[in-house]
């Protein structure tokens, strides 16, 4: 039905004078039509630029349409959303004042999703600057997830990978908005070409209340803020304290590959001073281990099937490492445990290279989690605890057979066994002491109260299990009681890991996560 009137007006909007119908009686229907001109830019970027997006804080009444619009253009379900709105308050009464905050995603100058893909599933195109993410190569690791600040991938567990914002290129290559600025009623969205070496020096402009520091991976988006907003603006959410994914399969694999690796190293520690060392079968006991752990990490993928992909990117990213190393090591073990069995003189050189592959696997296993967007994993805290883990429960596994050696792999167990302790109480007393309301201050209130049990139910049996047993008489029934404990607090403790941490995160709102739009 064509138009009867059609009137621009000064900020460029178009409106139209259309008849309509109501009933048996006709009227008249006033429709807008946004000026697609002030909504994405009129030419391409230029060699050094790049698109963004340009957010108006001013105009957004968080209605909510970009999330419903992005939803239905990628045809993802209602409580998975790649665009969302936030809300921040502040003021005191009865001047009260709150606005919105609609993010997708940043398209970042240096795109933590990118960096640590194990699998290579994240392209920053070159003439646009967008990054793109291959759903058909990713394998669900959900890395990428932990490493935005912005919690800008999203996982999806129906399709078992991982899915984000790309600015819906396709669109924008047509000469289209996005379907978020498209289908916005107040225009708060918008597309911008942005000089990249100049944002460099500059990209203040993208930080705002509610959002993570820009400078973890240079955000693009600028945003637009209120002139009168007050000085104690805060996310609405900042006492909505909720536990993250415990991730099972990881807490199995990481407690298993540690207690293994020290395994080893004190079974090599002991063959070199006896000849009468019952060996090989704590080898074969402590590689069981490995395999079985390093298998059962598989299932924590979204697509296990495609696993060997996960060394692709061992140039930079660490998941790629662990899984090298952890692998070298797991082959390792199994070249000295047969070599013991055949007493060559080349066993104690294939020991040293599985203790050497095994620690640099612990230590690429820490480094996957110290990132800045887990504060309270990006600590050498997260180190130790994982290098404690093998000295603690290695020992205690091989003390169950080698009683001829059970007093020293007591003494080293109860060594690691207080380090572990004191390395717990100064972690939490770090986390305490950070700033109110930061992620890490979260962190120590889930510890002190929701997860409290827990935390003190791990202290418990680190201080039986780790250090009060294994200085008891050597007793077949105290070891394998001092092993499980140990194992059990371990175990506990490396849950605590994944579900107590406070992720970097844009401003919710009141209604809980993963309601759908």
């Amino acid at each position: 039905m064509l138009p009867l009137l059609e009137r621009a007006t000064p900020e460029g909007a178009v409106f139209a004078l259309t008849p309509g119908r109501m009933g048996d009686g006709a009227s008249a229907v006033l429709v807008q039509i946004q000026s697609k001109r002030e909504l994405i830019p009129q030419r391409r970027p230029l060699p050094g630029e790049q698109y963004r997006f340009h957010f108006d804080m001013t105009k957004c009444i968080g209605c909510k349409c970009c999330v419903v619009a992005c939803n239905e253009q990628n045809g993802n379900p209602g409580d998975l959303h790649w665009r969302r709105v936030g809300e921040i308050e502040g003021g005191r009464y009865p001047e009260t004042r709150r606005w919105y905050l609609s993010m997708g995603c940043n398209h970042c100058l240096e795109p933590a999703c990118l960096i640590g893909c194990p699998v290579e599933a994240y392209v920053k195109d070159s003439l646009t600057g967008v990054v793109k993410h291959d759903a058909d190569i990713c394998i669900g690791c959900q890395y990428c997830t932990w490493n935005c600040s912005y919690g800008v991938p999203q996982y999806n567990a129906e399709r078992g990978v991982v899915g984000k914002c790309d600015l819906c290129h396709n669109r924008l290559q047509d000469g289209d908005t996005p379907a978020c600025a498209d289908a916005c009623p107040q225009g708060a969205i918008a597309i911008e070409i942005v000089n990249i070496a100049q944002w460099r020096t500059d990209h203040g402009a993208a930080d705002a209340p509610g959002l993570p520091s820009s400078a973890d991976s240079l955000s693009t988006t600028r945003v637009t803020l209120p002139a009168d907003m007050p000085v104690d603006i805060d996310r609405v959410d900042r006492r909505q304290f909720r536990l993250e994914q415990p991730h099972w399969a990881l807490v199995f694999m990481l407690t298993l590959t540690q207690m293994s690796v020290g395994a080893i190293a004190c079974v090599w520690r002991l063959s070199a001073f006896s000849a009468h060392t019952n060996s090989f079968s704590a080898v074969v006991l402590a590689l069981m281990l490995a395999a079985v752990s390093l298998l059962a990490s598989a299932l924590h993928l979204g697509r296990p099937i495609y696993a060997y992909r996960a060394i692709r990117a061992w140039r930079r990213s660490w998941l790629s490492r662990e899984v090298l190393t952890l692998g070298a090591f797991a082959a390792l073990a199994g070249v000295y445990g047969c070599l013991l069995m055949l007493n060559s003189l080349a066993a104690a050189v294939a020991g040293g290279a599985a203790i050497a592959t095994g620690l640099a696997g612990i230590y690429c296993s820490a480094r996957i989690y110290m990132v800045p967007a887990r504060p309270a994993w990006n600590s050498g805290y997260t180190v130790s605890e994982f290098f404690l883990t093998a000295c603690l429960l290695g020992p205690l596994l091989i003390r169950t057979a080698e009683w001829r050696h059970s007093y020293a792999l007591g003494m080293v167990a109860a060594a690691a066994g207080c380090a572990g302790f004191f390395n717990q109480i100064a972690k939490l007393l770090w986390l305490a002491r950070a700033e109110e309301g930061s992620e890490n201050r979260v962190s120590a209130t889930l510890l002190l109260h929701r997860l409290r049990g827990a935390f003190f139910c791990r202290l418990g049996l680190l201080l039986a299990g780790g250090i009060a047993l294994p200085l008891a008489s050597p007793d077949t029934r105290i070891a394998w009681l001092a092993l499980l404990l140990a194992l059990a607090g371990e175990t506990i403790g490396r849950w605590l890991f994944f579900a107590g941490v406070t992720p970097k995160s844009v401003a919710a709102t009141f209604v809980p996560a993963g309601r759908a739009a």
